[in-house]
Formats: structure tokens, C-alpha cells, sequence
């Protein structure tokens, strides 16, 4: 699989990145700790991601209560060192560990999260750090003096922003600068066919900073596969039967027709609508990787086809005028 440097870092990820939100856990829900992926479950996972050519895994302190990063740090404990030198983890902080723990992005707490992760993963560095959210509550020169003093002191080599407009970031990137202090060299923010809100402002942002893009939700929490139809109710099992705030903004017939007729498409190329949603956005040029979130190895089928194809000349742009959508400038 093919790799990228990764914005301003000088650290090389896989095109595709493996986020781990379901081992332990449903994301960072409180709720679902204990649910999700098994050990187990999550070992058949990272295996199958390996042989695929993943080499980047993304996850958070959150996830599952901590069991993410505990599964990930006992699965590179139990593989070769040359599996280990390859594999280049992602984790972030922000959001509560246990119901009513502290959460946010106060100095100390930064601190003390990115080491209680390093335990967790068994690391001694973690290669890529990142802030999960925005925190109004903190100034953000407290926040970047923290991870400043992450990366002077070797503990993380390179930090991002997740979930941030662009007005932050642009705020955010400033404050480094002036303080001398280490920058955000990339982003992770939700970007699909089903949502291209950052299209503008922080896609343009990234291209005058040189920040790499690393979208997740790649398929809209399932959307974009064809799982949810119009008049009829969720699979069981789905993450709209288990997490429906997250996609009810999907449920309008404008998106239904943007489906059928993405559906309609993908059948002329071919291919599955996942595969070809997932390859649209290898083919934006901003985009450093694409995090997709299985929680079966069969999941991973989408993505050997999406590497495979080929997007012609003016098909992005067709696939995006399937979907009348509302985009930020």
C-alpha cells in the first residue's frame, strides 16, 4: 500500500488508516465501554489490516474506557519487532475515560493523559498525538504549551487536530507560531460524499499551512453503503439502531435520492458503493489517508476494491453532484 508524509511531520502513514473506536467500546461513549470489539475480535482486525498494507492504527485514551489503547499496546507486544518498527500509532485526548471523570484539554490533564496512553500502548513514544476536540473551557496556550513540552521531551513526535473548524485551526496555528511552540501538522475532521463542509475553508487552510487531511467517517456511519433505504427500518445491529444521533441528519429525501442514484452509479462502474465512495476520497487531493472504522474483517473488502480503482478524469466531480448538499465556504 502506498505511503504519504504526513503534513509538516516527516512521518510516513499507510493511504488507509485503521481506527480502532470499536475495540472495547463504541467510540467514546461511556454507555458501550465493554461492548464493541473483543480482544479477540480486535487481534483478528489488526492482523487482517497488516496483511492488507496498513501500517497506521488511529485511536483514542476514550476509546472503549482505555480497552482500545490496551488492545492495540497487547497486540504489538505479541507481534515480531519488525511488525512493531512498521506500525505507526495515532491516539488522542479530550473525552472523559469513566463516567463523570474530567475531560478536555487543561494542561495537566494532557500531561497526564499522553502518559497514562503511552502505559496503555506499551510505548515509550507515541509517533502521532492528537487534541479529539475543541475545548472552549482552556485556553489554547495552555493546551499547546502542553504538548509542546510532549514533544520537546520525546514522549510524542508529532501532535494534530481533531474535530476543529477552520477558524480555530487558524487561530490555533498562530498561537504556535508565535510562541515558538510545536504546530498542529495535520487535521481529522469528518469528510465524505454525504459530508463536505470542510471543502472549502479547511481544505484551503491545509493546502496554505502544507497540513495533511486524514478524514474519518469515510463512509457517513454506513450511509454511503446502502445499508439504510428509504421507508424501511435500520438493520439490526447497525449503528443507527445503536448510535442514530450521529446519521439522523441523513434521513431526508434529498439524501435518499442522492443514494439511489450513487447506487445507480455504482452499478455502471461495477463496484460496491462503499468501494467507490471510499475511492473518491483517495482521489481529493488534500487528503493525506482515509481512517475507516471496521468492526469485521469482512468490512475490509471495500477497501481492497477501492485501491484498485481508478477514478477517470471529472468523475470525482460527478460522483460529488450525485448528493445536492450544503457545503461551508
Amino acid at each position: 500500500m502506498e505511503t504519504r508524509t504526513l503534513g509538516t511531520s516527516e512521518i510516513e502513514i499507510s493511504r488507509v488508516v485503521l481506527g480502532c473506536g470499536s475495540f472495547g467500546g463504541i467510540g467514546s461513549a461511556p454507555a458501550f465501554f465493554g461492548q464493541g470489539s473483543t480482544r479477540e475480535e480486535a487481534f483478528s482486525l489488526l492482523d487482517a489490516a497488516w496483511e492488507l498494507g496498513i501500517t497506521t492504527l488511529d485511536t483514542a485514551d476514550a476509546y472503549g474506557g482505555g480497552r482500545s489503547e490496551a488492545f492495540i499496546g497487547a497486540w504489538l507486544a505479541s507481534r515480531a519487532p519488525a511488525v512493531r518498527e512498521r506500525v505507526v500509532v495515532t491516539t488522542k485526548t479530550f473525552n472523559p475515560m469513566t463516567a463523570g471523570a474530567d475531560s478536555g484539554l487543561a494542561g495537566a490533564r494532557v500531561r497526564r493523559q499522553a502518559r497514562s496512553s503511552l502505559e496503555r500502548l506499551g510505548l515509550e513514544h507515541i509517533p502521532l498525538y492528537m487534541v479529539h476536540d475543541y475545548d472552549p473551557s482552556t485556553p489554547q496556550e495552555e493546551t499547546l504549551a502542553a504538548l509542546d513540552e510532549l514533544v520537546r521531551a520525546g514522549l510524542v513526535g508529532a501532535i494534530g487536530a481533531s474535530n476543529f473548524p477552520a477558524s480555530r485551526l487558524a487561530e490555533t496555528l498562530a498561537l504556535s507560531h508565535a510562541a515558538g511552540h510545536a504546530a498542529y501538522a495535520w487535521v481529522q475532521n469528518e469528510f465524505s460524499l454525504l459530508e463536505r463542509r470542510d471543502r472549502e475553508a479547511m481544505l484551503g487552510l491545509c493546502r496554505a499551512h502544507g497540513l495533511g487531511y486524514t478524514p474519518f467517517s469515510p463512509l457517513a456511519g454506513g450511509w454511503l453503503t446502502g445499508k439504510y433505504r428509504r421507508g424501511e427500518p435500520p438493520p439490526p445491529g447497525s449503528r443507527m439502531t445503536k448510535r442514530p444521533e450521529g446519521g439522523a441528519r441523513f434521513r431526508t429525501d434529498a439524501v435518499f435520492d442522492g443514494l439511489e442514484r450513487f447506487a445507480a452509479y455504482a452499478r455502471d462502474r461495477d463496484a460496491t458503493m462503499a468501494a467507490l465512495a471510499l475511492a473518491w476520497l483517495l482521489h481529493v487531493p488534500e487528503v493525506t489517508a482515509v481512517v475507516i472504522g471496521p468492526s469485521r474483517v469482512e468490512q475490509l473488502d471495500p477497501v481492497r476494491e477501492a485501491l484498485a480503482l481508478t477514478l477517470a478524469d471529472g468523475e470525482r466531480d460527478e460522483l460529488e453532484s450525485l448528493f445536492a448538499l450544503e457545503e461551508e465556504g
